[in-house]
């Protein structure tokens, strides 16, 4: 099992709306409103890659989502590795 974190930034006001989406889409096993740089993390979990990039991509194409950042944990270690989606 692969975990994925996907940073996001959203429109003013919109992050309850869209965490609420983002829960219903398979794969997802939480998603949280934070402070920073970005206005929302979701942790996503999956058997392979293609399937974080699915699910990814369904979270993207949430209304409002300005941008995002995904990051795979690392197996071994459990470091952190950027994964462009496209």
């Amino acid at each position: 099992m692969l975990n994925a974190f996907i940073f996001l930034n959203c429109d003013i006001s919109t992050g309850p709306a869209i965490i609420s989406e983002i829960n219903n889409i398979s794969g997802v096993s939480e998603a949280s409103r934070v402070s920073g740089v970005y206005d929302i993390v979701a942790k996503v979990s999956e058997e392979s890659k293609e399937d974080i990039a699915k699910s990814v991509k369904k979270i993207r194409a949430i209304a409002n989502i300005k941008s995002s950042l995904t990051m795979i944990a690392s197996e071994e270690g459990h470091t952190m590795k950027q994964m462009e989606v496209s």
